[in-house]
């Protein structure tokens, strides 16, 4: 992005509603954080009563790194209670060789589409790229998170119902499972 370009957003960016002082450095930092980390897909400011940064991740295998992002008060739990981690069905297979899906936001984890179904998936379940794995309400919109990687549950890390955070991890798979 050209500086006449940086300059350009950031003008842009002051005149939303509820987006008071954005300054020309916030602006060059967010894109220098879009150009130097590959697993951060977007980053979409909102204004109004919405006032907030949303960041989300691309399918990649590395970790996003937390972030600081302004949110309403409202959306944020007072204290997130510890992951009780559901027993694993292998504990043989070394926890370096799993891979994690994490939390893309700030919500409540639901592992099932409407209250009393069947979870969209379990210890053992066998998942494929894509397919959805859990829904995170953020802000009253319901947002189906999917698998990064191809293989079986081998741990679901989050309770129904509970507060997650950005990077929160939810799932671990093993893909040679």
């Amino acid at each position: 992005m050209t500086p006449d370009e940086t300059k350009d957003l950031a003008e842009l960016l002051a005149r939303i509603p509820g987006v008071k002082g954005i300054e020309l450095k916030d602006v060059r930092r967010l894109t220098e954080l879009l150009r130097e980390t590959p697993e951060i897909g977007s980053i979409e400011l909102r204004g109004f009563f919405g006032t907030g940064v949303v960041i989300t991740r691309t399918g990649g295998t590395g970790t996003a790194p937390a972030m600081p992002a302004a949110a309403p008060a409202a959306a944020l739990p007072a204290a997130l209670p510890a992951a009780a981690p559901a027993a694993t069905e292998e504990a043989a297979r070394p926890a370096a060789a799993l891979k994690e899906i994490r939390s893309p936001m700030v919500g409540t984890f639901y592992a099932a589409p409407e209250p009393g179904a069947e979870p969209y998936v379990k210890i053992g379940s066998r998942v494929s790229t894509g397919q959805t794995v859990c829904i995170i309400e953020a802000m009253k919109i319901m947002n189906e998170i999917e698998a990064e990687v191809s293989g079986v549950v081998r741990e679901v890390s989050v309770e129904d119902a509970q507060p997650v955070e950005f990077g929160h991890v939810l799932f671990r798979i093993d893909p040679h499972g």
